[in-house]
């Protein structure tokens, strides 16, 4: 199968509550194209949960509190603010096909409307283009 792995900043945010309501609207057209969505971020599995219920998602939702695959795909920045670090979730969706290769990478999203490009893309590269 193919996967679309996004990773967000925060359960039940605007932004993130828009991303995730618009790929669980369009979960059936991702099924059809023999595609996985999945969303990381780093919230606990409770606030998954709770997030889940709430607007009633059906996609996979997973938790990276120590960040670990974040680092893996560049989607976690770490930014000096004085003499602190702090680190933040950077917004960003991959498209691997089912070889597990990065076909795509969309390092900048703006959510709204984001699942639709994202759905088109991997039709897309699934005919080649």
């Amino acid at each position: 199968k193919w996967l679309v792995l996004y990773f967000y900043p925060k359960d039940d945010t605007p932004g993130c509550t828009c991303q995730a309501n618009e790929f669980t609207a369009l979960l059936q057209a991702f099924r059809d194209l023999n595609a996985d969505v999945v969303g990381i971020s780093a919230d606990p599995p409770e606030h998954h949960r709770i997030f889940t219920k709430k607007y009633d998602l059906s996609l996979t939702l997973l938790s990276d509190p120590e960040h670990r695959v974040m680092e893996q795909y560049g989607a976690w920045t770490k930014t000096l603010f004085g003499t602190r670090n702090y680190g933040r979730v950077t917004r960003s969706t991959f498209v691997i096909d089912p070889k597990g290769i990065v076909r795509y990478h969309c390092p900048e999203v703006i959510p709204l409307g984001h699942a639709e490009r994202i759905r088109q893309k991997l039709s897309a590269l699934q005919q080649g283009k």
